[in-house]
């Protein structure tokens, strides 16, 4: 599952998985962490964990691991 996760976070930052961590920043990717950027999240979160995010409570995220913790509260 969370193999799954990183690889599209990867994909939707359009970076390799090698670079996808808990540390890794959704802001400082040159304003990749768009709308269109949340959407695909929160589809992703729900292909991997079955877990319906907020998009606002998402669009608030700063890095991966702000995006796992969301998962555990929702899930």
């Amino acid at each position: 599952m969370m193999q799954d996760f990183y690889e599209g976070i990867a994909e939707i930052f359009e970076v390799d998985v090698a670079q996808i961590t808990p540390q890794f920043s959704l802001i400082s990717q040159d304003s990749a962490w768009d709308s269109l950027a949340i959407i695909s999240t929160i589809a992703l979160v729900d292909d991997c964990f079955n877990v319906m995010l907020d998009g606002k409570s998402l669009g608030a995220c700063d890095s991966v691991e702000d995006i796992q913790n969301l998962i555990k509260k929702a899930g």
